[in-house]
Protein backbone atom coordinates (compact mmCIF):
# COMPACT_ATOMS: atom_id res chain seq x y z
CA UNK A 1 0.00 0.00 0.00
CA UNK A 2 0.79 3.59 -0.40
CA UNK A 3 1.06 3.76 3.83
CA UNK A 4 3.67 1.02 3.68
CA UNK A 5 6.19 2.98 0.80
CA UNK A 6 5.82 5.79 2.48
CA UNK A 7 7.01 4.64 5.95
CA UNK A 8 9.57 2.82 4.23
CA UNK A 9 10.98 5.70 2.34
CA UNK A 10 11.42 7.70 5.71
CA UNK A 11 12.78 4.80 7.59
CA UNK A 12 14.93 4.04 5.29
CA UNK A 13 16.05 7.16 4.51
CA UNK A 14 15.54 6.68 0.34
CA UNK A 15 17.49 9.04 -2.07
CA UNK A 16 15.18 11.79 -1.89
CA UNK A 17 13.84 11.79 -5.38
CA UNK A 18 11.39 8.42 -4.68
CA UNK A 19 9.75 11.12 -1.95
CA UNK A 20 11.25 14.52 -2.18
CA UNK A 21 11.86 16.66 0.84
CA UNK A 22 10.95 19.50 -0.55
CA UNK A 23 7.34 20.32 0.05
CA UNK A 24 5.91 21.17 -2.94
CA UNK A 25 7.14 18.68 -4.67
CA UNK A 26 6.06 16.18 -1.81
CA UNK A 27 2.50 17.25 -2.37
CA UNK A 28 2.31 16.71 -5.88
CA UNK A 29 3.27 12.92 -5.03
CA UNK A 30 0.72 13.21 -2.85
CA UNK A 31 -1.63 14.76 -4.77
CA UNK A 32 -0.69 12.15 -7.24
CA UNK A 33 -1.62 9.05 -4.82
CA UNK A 34 -4.85 10.59 -3.65
CA UNK A 35 -6.21 10.94 -7.48
CA UNK A 36 -4.51 7.90 -8.27
CA UNK A 37 -7.16 5.71 -5.83
CA UNK A 38 -10.15 7.28 -7.58
CA UNK A 39 -8.84 7.03 -10.96
CA UNK A 40 -6.02 4.69 -12.24
CA UNK A 41 -6.86 1.86 -9.42
CA UNK A 42 -10.35 1.98 -9.50
CA UNK A 43 -10.34 0.80 -13.21
CA UNK A 44 -7.46 -0.90 -14.17
CA UNK A 45 -7.64 -3.77 -11.68
CA UNK A 46 -10.89 -4.63 -12.87
CA UNK A 47 -9.33 -5.50 -16.10
CA UNK A 48 -7.49 -8.60 -14.42
CA UNK A 49 -10.76 -9.20 -12.52
CA UNK A 50 -12.91 -9.46 -16.15
CA UNK A 51 -11.19 -11.01 -18.20
CA UNK A 52 -8.97 -13.62 -15.74
CA UNK A 53 -9.68 -13.73 -12.38
CA UNK A 54 -13.57 -14.16 -12.37
CA UNK A 55 -13.56 -16.71 -15.19
CA UNK A 56 -10.93 -18.48 -13.32
CA UNK A 57 -13.29 -19.01 -9.94
CA UNK A 58 -16.88 -19.01 -11.70
CA UNK A 59 -15.70 -21.44 -14.68
CA UNK A 60 -17.70 -18.61 -16.93
CA UNK A 61 -16.60 -15.52 -18.70
CA UNK A 62 -17.96 -12.47 -18.26
CA UNK A 63 -19.79 -10.82 -21.40
CA UNK A 64 -17.42 -8.56 -23.01
CA UNK A 65 -19.62 -5.58 -22.53
CA UNK A 66 -18.44 -5.83 -18.77
CA UNK A 67 -14.72 -5.11 -20.16
CA UNK A 68 -15.47 -2.42 -22.76
CA UNK A 69 -17.17 -0.15 -19.83
CA UNK A 70 -14.14 -0.95 -17.63
CA UNK A 71 -11.64 0.02 -20.36
CA UNK A 72 -13.94 3.18 -21.07
CA UNK A 73 -13.71 4.19 -17.81
CA UNK A 74 -10.02 3.16 -17.51
CA UNK A 75 -9.34 5.45 -20.85
CA UNK A 76 -10.62 8.38 -19.44
CA UNK A 77 -8.57 8.40 -16.31
CA UNK A 78 -5.40 7.94 -18.70
CA UNK A 79 -6.53 11.29 -20.44
CA UNK A 80 -6.84 12.78 -17.39
CA UNK A 81 -2.96 11.31 -16.59
CA UNK A 82 -1.60 12.33 -19.63
CA UNK A 83 -2.75 15.78 -18.88
CA UNK A 84 -2.53 16.48 -15.58
CA UNK A 85 0.49 14.71 -14.51
CA UNK A 86 2.46 13.87 -16.84
CA UNK A 87 2.19 16.84 -19.05
CA UNK A 88 5.50 17.49 -20.89
CA UNK A 89 7.43 15.91 -18.05
CA UNK A 90 10.09 13.29 -17.95
CA UNK A 91 8.02 11.66 -14.70
CA UNK A 92 4.74 12.05 -12.90
CA UNK A 93 6.71 15.36 -10.75
CA UNK A 94 9.11 16.10 -13.18
CA UNK A 95 12.07 15.23 -14.21
CA UNK A 96 13.05 12.17 -11.63
CA UNK A 97 11.15 9.33 -10.90
CA UNK A 98 9.31 9.29 -7.87
CA UNK A 99 7.10 6.82 -5.24
CA UNK A 100 4.00 8.05 -7.85
CA UNK A 101 5.83 6.43 -10.86
CA UNK A 102 6.12 3.45 -9.00
CA UNK A 103 2.25 2.96 -7.78
CA UNK A 104 0.95 4.31 -10.96
CA UNK A 105 3.18 1.75 -12.83
CA UNK A 106 2.16 -1.04 -10.96
CA UNK A 107 -2.10 -0.54 -11.92
CA UNK A 108 -1.18 0.33 -15.14
CA UNK A 109 0.62 -2.86 -16.11
CA UNK A 110 -2.53 -5.33 -15.04
CA UNK A 111 -4.42 -4.82 -18.39
CA UNK A 112 -1.63 -5.68 -20.33
CA UNK A 113 -1.21 -8.34 -18.30
CA UNK A 114 -4.58 -9.38 -19.33
CA UNK A 115 -3.92 -8.63 -23.53
CA UNK A 116 -5.25 -4.70 -23.16
CA UNK A 117 -2.19 -2.92 -23.90
CA UNK A 118 -3.40 0.45 -23.36
CA UNK A 119 0.22 2.05 -24.07
CA UNK A 120 -0.23 1.28 -27.69
CA UNK A 121 -2.14 4.46 -28.99
CA UNK A 122 -0.63 6.56 -26.25
CA UNK A 123 2.58 7.82 -27.03
CA UNK A 124 3.05 10.12 -24.47
CA UNK A 125 2.02 7.48 -21.62
CA UNK A 126 4.30 4.64 -23.40
CA UNK A 127 7.44 6.75 -23.69
CA UNK A 128 6.55 7.73 -19.56
CA UNK A 129 6.55 3.86 -19.65
CA UNK A 130 9.76 3.28 -21.15
CA UNK A 131 11.41 5.79 -18.84
CA UNK A 132 9.94 4.08 -15.63
CA UNK A 133 11.73 0.59 -16.90
CA UNK A 134 15.29 2.52 -17.66
CA UNK A 135 15.23 4.32 -14.24
CA UNK A 136 14.00 0.91 -12.33
CA UNK A 137 16.19 -1.32 -14.54
CA UNK A 138 14.43 -3.48 -17.25
CA UNK A 139 15.75 -6.78 -15.17
CA UNK A 140 13.93 -5.60 -12.03
CA UNK A 141 11.14 -4.29 -13.64
CA UNK A 142 9.84 -7.44 -15.68
CA UNK A 143 10.70 -9.28 -12.49
CA UNK A 144 9.11 -6.90 -10.63
CA UNK A 145 5.97 -7.84 -12.73
CA UNK A 146 6.43 -11.08 -13.57
CA UNK A 147 3.39 -12.45 -12.17
CA UNK A 148 1.26 -9.72 -13.72
CA UNK A 149 2.55 -10.18 -17.25
CA UNK A 150 1.97 -14.27 -16.57
CA UNK A 151 -1.18 -14.42 -14.90
CA UNK A 152 -3.30 -15.72 -17.67
CA UNK A 153 -1.39 -19.00 -17.48
CA UNK A 154 -3.65 -19.47 -14.51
Amino acid sequence: STAILLYLSRKYNTPDHWYPADIQKRAQVDEYLSWHHANIRASAPKTMWIKVLIPLFTGQPLPSQKLQEVMEGLSSSLKQFEERFLQDKAFIIGSQISLADLVAIVELMQPVGVGCDIFEDRPRLRQWRRRVEDAVGKELFFQAHEMILNIKEL
